[in-house]
């Protein structure tokens, strides 16, 4: 796991858990801090550091790019689900967890709330801008 701040204006953090046992670890030692805390479910990264999955390739510029001119203290974690073997599994643990019920990657989920974006949605600059809008 890693963390990288990009903006202490708005105490941004961005974090990168590799599988599910540290996801399971990353989950463990949230508290209910004031930011909103969010995760991006992508396939493994290749040797060339792009994920097998093609629609992860698409929308990992998008997210990232957003992320950074975001304004608001969140917590943006990125978890690898796996290479395409382990991911395709329909006993897969990121597709049968409760907590997230992944069922196509890129997939985004606001920790603790039902929205959610999938698959293409991801790449919409106007999804991710409902999703990462405040409901205080």
């Amino acid at each position: 796991m890693n963390a990288i701040k990009i903006d202490n204006m708005v105490k941004k953090e961005i974090h990168t858990v590799n599988n599910y046992d540290e996801f399971n670890e990353y989950i463990s030692k949230l508290s209910e801090k004031k930011a909103k805390v969010y995760f991006m479910f992508t396939g493994k990264k290749k040797e060339n550091g792009r994920s097998w999955c093609i629609y992860c390739q698409m929308a990992e510029p998008i997210v990232k790019a957003f992320i950074g001119e975001l304004q608001k203290e969140i917590i943006f974690v990125y978890v690898d689900v796996g290479d395409r073997d382990y991911w395709k599994d329909k006993a897969c643990p990121f597709r049968t967890d409760a907590r997230c019920k992944l069922m196509v990657i890129p997939t985004i989920i606001k920790w603790k709330g039902v929205q959610r974006l999938e698959g293409s949605q991801c790449t919409k600059r106007e999804l991710l801008q409902m999703l990462f809008e405040d409901d205080d």
